[in-house]
């Protein structure tokens, strides 16, 4: 729209010391309440790591089908692994991306009754036989962005007047990591311009390197604002655990993806940061100029926030994924949403 844009934040201005530190912090602390949206610039990823991730994976998605499909998500009890366009859902509306999903890669829990359910979703990556190049990049991807995305978090807990480690303790045990690898196929080779539908992200913050193709839209007062790729850049915003914790200061905003024209493609690399899914979200006591802005958490009856960080991002996985929620947690879904489709949301 007209006059409104997301704006630009320089993380190396939160580094002790530096003279626009306090100016930062003002500028951080607006950008993630009035928008929930912000380009990070000035993070410490080489532009050549960024294009090694991005190379990585137009050669996965350009792999024939068949191969991709041999990891398919649907084999993965913890919802990893690759999925064709139109697998996942976002209310009941078919996404047109094809995607393929990675997380912390650690083995799979033996559980025992009573166990949280949250705990059948760790476990292993699948990764391809065809590509093995893919593993190590990946890995030092997932490691490096959750550095930067620890750092953002501890100057937002600064923005927002605590001390900068007040959310260790519900990430320390390990902090949640999903990765994406998406690829939306151009206009002309999908039944609807959906890329991905409107929706929030469930965890503290997601992290968003974008290819040269636009299509991301966050919603704004005015309208759909575009955020257009910005070379350098992360694309980041607020999770649903945020605006938990600050009691709804900070919003968990709504986005969508449109997908490009054409025989256009766009890529992109989404790695979501959450917290460690044995914690429970705490409330923060603002300051009482912040507090008097607290309008509380938004609520929605299609999507329920839980402060059990197991419970809410389990809640996202199931909802995203029908087909591997049908095929591995079919005890889960209530019987009259046993046909997936009101599980749909990419929340």
């Amino acid at each position: 729209m007209p006059g409104q844009s997301l704006p630009v934040l320089d993380l190396r201005r939160f580094a002790t010391g530096h003279p626009g530190r306090a100016d930062f912090l003002v500028a951080l602390r607006k950008a993630a309440r009035e928008f929930g949206f912000f380009y990070l610039i000035g993070h410490g990823i080489s532009p050549q790591q960024s294009e090694e991730v991005l190379a990585s994976s137009r050669r996965f998605f350009a792999l024939p089908e068949a191969e991709k499909l041999s990891i398919q998500m649907i084999k993965s009890a913890q919802f990893r692994g690759y999925n064709r366009a139109g697998a996942e859902y976002t209310r009941g509306q078919q996404d047109w991306r094809e995607q393929v999903d990675f997380g912390a890669d650690k083995p799979a829990l033996s559980l025992k009754p009573g166990d949280p359910v949250w705990k059948r979703l760790q476990g292993p990556n699948q990764y391809l036989t065809a590509q093995p190049d893919l593993k190590p990049v990946i890995e030092t991807w997932i490691a490096d962005v959750t550095k930067v995305g620890l750092t953002v978090l501890k100057a937002l807990a600064t923005a927002l007047g605590q001390p900068e480690d007040i959310f260790e303790p519900i990430y320390r045990d390990g902090p949640n990591q999903l990765l994406k690898l998406i690829r939306y196929p151009g206009r002309d080779h999908t039944s609807s311009d959906q890329g991905v539908g409107p929706h929030k992200d469930s965890g503290f913050l997601t992290l968003l390197l974008q290819d040269k193709v636009a299509g991301l839209q966050v919603r704004g007062s005015q309208g759909w604002i575009d955020a257009t790729p910005l070379p350098g850049s992360f694309v980041v915003n607020i999770g649903e655990l945020l605006e938990l914790a600050s009691n709804g200061y900070l919003k968990a905003n709504v986005h969508r993806v449109v997908s490009p024209p054409g025989d256009a493609d766009r890529l992109s690399v989404a790695f979501f940061l959450g917290a460690s899914p044995s914690s429970t979200v705490p409330v923060l006591t603002l300051a009482p100029d912040l507090a008097a802005q607290v309008t509380g958490i938004t609520v929605d009856p299609l999507n329920p926030l839980f402060r059990d960080v197991g419970q809410n991002f389990l809640k996202s996985r199931l909802r995203s994924h029908p087909d591997v929620a049908r095929t591995h947690h079919a005890d889960l879904i209530e019987p009259e949403h046993i046909n997936g489709e009101h599980l749909a949301s990419a929340y």
